[in-house]
């Protein structure tokens, strides 16, 4: 009964979406210019039967954004934007979890296939569970975060009915179908584990891994949207088709962003369940199992996140591009103290996976070699974790001014800036993917008879990139107009 009800409550809740959707579509919200063509030409048939319709229905197309008041708002005794955040964070957590697991999933049950090892699909199939789990969990918050959208912010969400109109019914609809999948996918795990049924079953896992993806990006429209609009003219009316509406300037940098992001956060949360499991294990076997799949879980995580600064790199580019004063806003205005705090996080999950790394390797005979390598980089990690935290200014008083000589620090000021911050993150990614890449050399020997022009090929790679990052960021960020 408990697996019935699991199965139930997201199918009824995706049902109820799309009634919801439905309804709200039917009325004055939906624009005629979205609708099916056929649909489209009943409807100016009926409707547009004299030129004063005509008339209206062209200003109704051209309404341009809502400009709502502080009394417009509802007051529910609490802040509204706190709510709406807390319950968009949930479901953004869990809905990342949900979306992650099951490509990896999928990588790992092709690898299961090809070799014949029975323990990836045992794996793979433990990995869905904790998905399956949190789907329920995403639908109960995503239901919940559109109820506080719509009573909170009605202006808001009338008004992104209105430009994105039909493809709401389609994110519904798309949302209902990752539900069957996921749970077929799930539950006939067993049903369709050998022969010409496990291809099946693998394309049914290709087939929800799409629908997730497109639900995923067609979510990211919307809030790209809001921060920054395409499709529409300068008072907000829509006048883009629904293409023009979602493909805004920072689409793309989100999608890739959140892709990345969720493989990250998908493979350290399943790592810290194995861990768990791992130290509740009564038996050998089950010890083993649970720690090959933490192996295998942070591995996913620590390869997903050395590319996502850059990914995150990209956003901010187009952010700064679109508007400069956004970007402003965002790193040196209110939200800067924010980037501090992102920014000591960040610090934090590169040493801790650097650790990480480094506790695994002691337990290998071969990893002996590279033991005198780790007190160097913990070094240059942590020297450039403090240069990654320093601030570039901060709130003083007149006499801390006065002894300071201005509002900048002689020696630590320069640090503040972003080309020191871009070496020192950047340096610390290169010495995380060093530490990555002995971890997954220490148990190996190598055997080929080009041993050391190989390893000399690879030290004078980690050379150049070390010597120009560090030439590109202080020539350009200190000495040039740039």
């Amino acid at each position: 009964m408990k697996e019935t009800r699991n199965f139930s409550s997201p199918i009824l809740l995706s049902l109820l979406v799309v009634a919801v959707l439905g309804f709200l579509w039917s009325g004055d919200m939906a624009p005629t210019h979205w609708l099916p063509e056929a649909v489209a030409s009943e409807v100016a048939a009926e409707e547009v039967a004299t030129a004063e319709s005509a008339d209206s229905a062209q200003e109704f197309q051209l309404r341009p954004a809502p400009r709502p008041g502080r009394e417009d708002y509802p007051d529910v005794g609490v802040s509204s934007r706190s709510i709406v955040w807390i319950i968009a964070q949930m479901h953004l957590f869990f809905g990342a979890l949900v979306l992650a697991v099951p490509l990896f999933v999928l990588v790992i049950e092709l690898l299961g296939r090809s070799t014949g090892d029975a323990r990836y699909d045992d794996m793979a199939h433990e990995f869905m569970k904790i998905s399956i789990t949190a789907y329920s969990i995403t639908a109960l918050f995503g239901g919940t975060l559109a109820l506080a959208l719509f009573l909170l912010y009605p202006d808001l969400m009338a008004y992104l009915m209105q430009a994105f109109g039909a493809q709401m019914l389609v994110y519904a609809m798309l949302f209902f179908m990752e539900s069957i999948l996921l749970y077929i996918y799930y539950y006939g795990w067993d049903a369709m584990r050998y022969g010409n049924a496990k291809w099946v079953h693998i394309s049914l896992g290709l087939l929800l891994n799409g629908v997730g993806a497109t639900l995923m990006v067609m979510a990211n429209s919307w809030a790209t949207f809001m921060m920054a609009p395409s499709g529409v003219n300068e008072v907000g009316a829509v006048i883009g088709n629904i293409w023009e509406v979602m493909k805004g300037p920072l689409w793309n940098p989100i999608n890739l962003h959140r892709f990345i992001a969720n493989i990250a956060f998908g493979g350290a949360v399943v790592g810290a369940y194995a861990a768990y499991k791992c130290l509740a294990a009564r038996t050998a076997e089950d010890r083993a199992h649970y720690d090959w799949m933490g192996y295998t879980s942070n591995f996913i995580a620590i390869l997903a996140f050395l590319p996502l600064p850059f990914a995150g790199y990209w956003l901010m580019a187009e952010i700064y591009a679109y508007s400069q004063q956004m970007g402003i806003t965002a790193m040196g205005g209110i939200l800067a103290w924010l980037f501090i705090v992102q920014a000591v996080l960040i610090g934090t999950i590169l040493m801790a996976g650097n650790y990480y790394l480094w506790s695994g390797m002691s337990r290998t005979e071969g990893s002996k070699r590279y033991q005198g390598m780790i007190k160097y980089i913990a070094v240059v990690l942590v020297i450039c974790f403090l240069i990654w935290v320093t601030p570039h200014t901060l709130i003083l008083t007149s006499g801390e001014i006065a002894a300071l000589g201005g509002s900048h620090h002689h020696l630590l000021g320069p640090l503040g800036i972003m080309p020191a911050k871009n070496i020192a993150v950047n340096l610390m990614l290169i010495f995380t993917f060093l530490s990555f890449q002995i971890y997954r050399r220490s148990d190996k020997v190598a055997t080929v008879s080009w041993e050391k022009a190989g390893n000399a090929l690879m030290v004078a790679i980690y050379v150049v990139a070390i010597v120009n990052i560090i030439f590109a960021g202080v020539y350009y960020g200190y000495f040039t107009n740039t």
